[in-house]
């Protein structure tokens, strides 16, 4: 559905840190980046992208759910997460309320962002 999803935060380095670190284990690079105020490309297999930027203005809280391949992927993506200064907002595990199949990890981000990575696979 999306080429791409751009949003502000509020210390580009910061983000920037923790974003690639966390999402390394799912695969995802840096892609592009320029200026703080431009921002960074993070890119993973597929088209579709999500760029951070410095922004003045207080960004809304969002929920960025990633794929992963496998709970593997989530387990170290959790870990990944937390020692690149994430808080925890839910322990790796199935979530039978969504589907017998969803097993995911939360962290909250540098600005307070949900973060997810999820695998559908049993």
């Amino acid at each position: 559905m999306f080429d791409h999803v751009k949003f502000g935060v509020s210390d580009f380095a910061a983000s920037k840190a923790f974003f690639l670190k966390a999402l390394e284990p799912l695969g995802i690079v840096a892609g592009a980046e320029g200026e703080p105020t431009y921002g960074i490309e993070l890119c993973g297999k597929g088209i579709a992208s999500l760029i951070l930027f410095q922004t003045r203005e207080k960004p809304a809280h969002l929920h960025l759910a990633f794929v992963a391949e496998n709970r593997q992927q989530v387990d170290a993506f959790y870990r990944a997460a937390l020692e690149a200064g994430g808080k925890d907002n839910g322990a790796p595990g199935l979530r039978p309320q969504y589907s017998g199949r969803y097993y995911a990890a939360f962290v909250i981000g540098p600005d307070g962002h949900n973060i997810e990575a999820v695998c559908h696979e049993s």
